[in-house]
């Protein structure tokens, strides 16, 4: 394994155009300000209604994973993220691995931001036919992309601010409910932590697999270590800030909803639309429909900050030769971004985007299933290589270093068994062609791939 930066091979690289502001931004529109309120119906109807339960939860995963890509990013500031910090702290096999679970999450990440923005389009214009506005979407996150990164961050911003001003709208409505409605004791307050009717550990299992997806795109910002000002500490900051700040937003969020909705289900061909449901308790049509476009908008935001970071993957993984180097590996030179990359993540969201017409073959929530699968165990992976290189490697052993990928890991291991059945089958047929691939380009792993880090300008 080289990290000498010289082996780099000469042409365009990308810019460190990025500030700590911009990163955070991005990470908080790849999450959403409004994070659990597309996935909020799947999580109700799978965890009993306990969805603040399984987002806090969750959270505790998610921090200590933002600590290890932090720490990982000081030693490794490469658009790889969690490929290329399980490659060099651990092994590079397991590194490829790694990156390849991770092509998953990524991927499939615009993909169903792709759905579900067509079938919210379609609460507002019903006579809109599912498969022209997946076309559409698909095709807007990629033109938008393909304009740079610097771009992207500024609409980041505006998308940002819109979407907190909206938060503050439905808690007034929450807030005015609950003062309205006489009927409801010190039990009222509690249930969304727990209802003994409801509640299951099986339950809150599953929900907890499904609520990862709320965090997913903080561990998005690593991949920009290439494009930011001071990446050695920058990434760390981002990455904690955007975790910490996503879990007790979305939380907040979740508990109000379930003040006004309860533990009861959601209709199955509902649950894409279920915040807006509940919305609609408090504040009928109007809030509904506000709601509704504003859930629109942050998948919107979220597709695009998504498919932009899927793409700097990809770019990682091809410029190191782990995937096709001729087509992943190239730098666009006028705008020097990796649009090969961001044209491949398009077509793939196009496909998946057309393919939910028929829910029988791929929907919303089986696409979400899938790409918490690849998404947890590259967590578990960078809390591995974080313990490998800081306790095991390192020659100044802190008990933090210890306890902190120690208790990442594990709760990461029982959220990634908690993941359905489908969901593991389809994500070991993923991870089995990624070692087929893997053995052919490596001649059954007798060559190692490089995980070449790349200088800070």
């Amino acid at each position: 394994m080289s990290a000498d930066a010289g082996t780099i091979a000469a042409g365009p690289r990308l810019r460190r155009s990025l500030t700590l502001w911009n990163l955070i931004v991005i990470g908080i529109v790849i999450i959403q300000p409004i994070a659990p309120m597309g996935i909020y119906g799947v999580i109700n109807n799978a965890a009993g209604g306990h969805v603040v339960t399984t987002i806090l939860i969750a959270m505790i995963a998610m921090f200590f994973t933002a600590i290890a890509y932090g720490k990982m990013a000081r030693i490794y500031p490469s658009a790889g993220s969690a490929y290329t910090y399980v490659g060099q702290g651990i092994h590079t096999g397991l590194g490829y691995l790694t990156g390849w679970a991770m092509v998953m999450d990524y991927i499939l990440n615009p993909m169903i931001c792709t759905i579900i923005c067509a079938k919210l389009t379609q609460n507002i214009l019903p006579e809109m036919p599912y498969w022209i506005l997946a076309i559409l979407y698909a095709g807007f996150f990629t033109v938008l992309n393909l304009g740079g990164v610097k771009t992207s961050a500024r609409i980041n911003e505006v998308l940002a601010a819109g979407m907190s001003i909206v938060v503050v709208i439905f808690f007034a409505f929450v807030i005015r409910f609950v003062i309205g409605y006489h009927e409801h004791g010190t039990r009222f307050f509690t249930e969304p932590f727990y209802n003994p009717q409801t509640f299951d550990w099986s339950k809150i299992g599953r929900g907890t697999s499904l609520a990862v997806l709320t965090y997913i795109g903080f561990d998005g910002i690593s991949t920009f270590s290439e494009e930011v000002e001071n990446p050695r500490r920058n990434i760390m900051l981002a990455t904690v800030i955007v975790c910490i700040l996503a879990g007790v937003l979305s939380a907040l969020e979740v508990y109000a909803a379930q003040l006004v909705w309860g533990s009861k289900a959601f209709p199955e061909d509902k649950v894409e639309s279920a915040f807006p449901i509940v919305a609609q308790q408090i504040g009928g049509f109007f809030l509904f429909h506000l709601l509704n476009f504003t859930v629109l908008i942050a998948n919107i935001g979220s597709g695009m900050a998504a498919q932009l970071a899927a793409g700097r993957l990809l770019y990682g993984m091809g410029r190191n030769d782990a995937i096709p180097k001729g087509f992943f590996g190239k730098v666009e030179a006028k705008h020097r971004i990796p649009a090969n990359s961001v044209l491949f993540v398009g077509a793939f969201a196009l496909v998946g985007g057309i393919l939910a017409v028929w829910p029988s073959i791929f929907s919303y929530d089986r696409g979400a299933q899938m790409l918490n699968f690849g998404a947890i165990i590259a967590f578990m992976g960078v809390n591995a290589a974080y313990f490998t290189h800081y306790y095991l490697r390192g020659k100044e052993r802190h008990i933090g270093d210890l306890l902190m990928p120690l208790i990442g890991f594990t709760v990461c291991a029982g959220i990634w068994w908690s993941l359905s059945p489908p969901a593991k089958i389809a994500g070991s047929i993923w991870l089995a062609l990624g070692v087929a691939y893997g053995a052919w380009k490596t001649n059954f792993f007798r060559k190692e791939m490089s995980f070449e880090v790349p200088p800070e300008e």
